[in-house]
């Protein structure tokens, strides 16, 4: 997998629906390349939708999607309710080989509705 750039561009950690193919490759109209890496100091929940917030020794596995451009983006910001619901934000996650990898993900932004007791 090519390293992005120092602003993520182009790759995308994913850890919640974006995980399952079928769906991207749904919302996106082609394949993309994705590989297993983890994002240290978040913690992977779920209310309505899956999220992740900050806890020190927490961890979430998900995937670096690869190669995506301008378009895929535009869908990926509609599909989360950019900017209502996520904000996309630059983020350094650690690789299948356990190396830093800076990308993009998505954070909640307090409209995401919380989970109900």
């Amino acid at each position: 997998m090519s390293t992005p750039d120092a602003d993520g561009d182009g790759a995308l950690f994913v850890y919640g629906s974006l995980l399952d193919a079928a769906h991207r490759t749904a919302l996106l109209g082609r394949e993309v390349a994705a590989a297993p890496a983890r994002l240290e100091g978040y913690e992977r929940r779920r209310g309505r939708y899956f999220y992740i917030v900050e806890r020190a020794g927490a961890e979430t596995a998900g995937l670096v999607l690869s190669g995506l451009g301008e378009r895929d983006f535009a869908v990926l910001d509609r599909y989360e309710e950019v900017p209502r619901l996520y904000t996309r934000t630059s983020i350094e996650v650690a690789d299948g080989a356990g190396g830093p990898l800076r990308c993009w993900v998505y954070l909640p932004t307090p409209a995401l509705p919380e989970p109900r007791d």
